[in-house]
């Protein structure tokens, strides 16, 4: 499938009137307070080819979003891994409605089909699609279907199956840590990545106390793991880092205003602060991070009977040098 020719297309402008917001039923008390939609479309890219999908520069081709974490993780091991012109990367516009993530002027048209929605990419791969719109897509140019919608086991296909073109000297999924990798990516999704969510769903009192003390604990303890490493598993950058940087670069702009989590802040931790610029410093996070798009969600779905402390957003100067580096593995 070829790039579309002539004047580019887009959606009609976002319309809350007309269309709604999307995902409005996500935070509902009758979902459980956090119900996190499914990703089916879970292919897999590997280096043979024998998953259907074989690793191939020009082949692939990323949708995601500025706004989006889970995108945003595809995007930086892109680049950590050196594969800008192996497979390309467009953006989404930040802003949706009903309708779910569209092709507008803020952020380009759609360089690959031209469509105007990304659902467009969801019925082209399941006709009569009914489910959740997500990003990041992983789409194949020439089957003409997305691959994986899965975000974890997108970036780890980026990170492994592409050897043969990316930079070898960046493991950001090495074999031989695998398993501690593993357990730690899962209790940061568990107790942050999604926790930062629970805290935006819950549904008493009872509830919001206990999951905001949850994600708080969580940050203390990585605070104080990365008080003597200068990475989560040392001295170079892996997984892990990826998938818990992309929340915590948003926590004082999105998460802890739109769920009232913390009256700390990012910048009030004295390890998580500078370890944060630190990666921020770093290209593969630095330029695919807009700060701009960071803006809370406002709170049009939090139960009004919920007790909640006050937030406020707050931008501070992610360019501020740090000496990170002097760290021991």
């Amino acid at each position: 499938m070829t790039a579309p020719t002539g004047a580019p297309v887009y959606a009609s402008p976002v319309d809350y009137d007309e269309h709604g917001v999307y995902g409005a039923t996500a935070l509902k008390v009758e979902n459980g307070g956090w119900n996190r939609p499914r990703y089916p479309f879970q292919g897999r890219v590997t280096a043979d080819g024998s998953s259907g999908y074989k690793a191939e520069p020009g082949r692939y081709h990323l949708y995601v979003s500025h706004r989006c974490p889970w995108a945003h993780r595809s995007a930086i091991v892109r680049i950590l891994k050196g594969l800008e012109d192996v497979v390309s990367l467009s953006y989404v516009d930040e802003e949706r409605d009903g309708r779910g993530w569209a092709f507008r002027e803020n952020r380009g048209p759609d360089p690959v089909n031209g469509f105007r929605f990304l659902r467009e990419a969801y019925e082209a791969t399941e006709p009569g699609y009914g489910g959740h719109i997500s990003v990041p897509v992983l789409w194949d140019r020439a089957t003409g279907r997305i691959v994986s919608n899965n975000f974890p086991d997108i970036t780890l296909d980026l990170g492994t199956a592409f050897e043969a073109y990316g930079d070898p000297a960046v493991q950001p999924y090495p074999a031989e840590l695998r398993a501690e990798i593993d357990e730690l990516n899962e209790y940061i999704y568990v107790n942050f990545n999604d926790g930062n969510y629970r805290v935006a769903g819950a549904a008493s009192d009872e509830d919001y106390e206990r999951l905001r003390g949850r994600v708080i604990a969580a940050l203390d303890v990585l605070d104080e793991r990365l008080a003597t490493r200068r990475y989560l598993h040392g001295a170079s950058i892996t997984e892990s880092d990826v998938r818990f940087w992309v929340t915590l670069a948003r926590f004082d702009l999105t998460y802890n205003p739109f769920a009232k989590i913390s009256e700390r802040r990012l910048v009030d931790f004295p390890n998580l602060w500078p370890y944060a610029r630190d990666l921020y410093a770093n290209r593969a996070f630095g330029e695919t991070t807009d700060l701009d798009a960071f803006t809370h969600l406002g709170p049009p779905f939090l139960d009004p009977a919920v007790h909640r402390i006050e937030v406020e957003p707050h931008r501070a100067d992610w360019t501020e040098p740090t000496d990170r580096a002097r760290l021991a593995p």
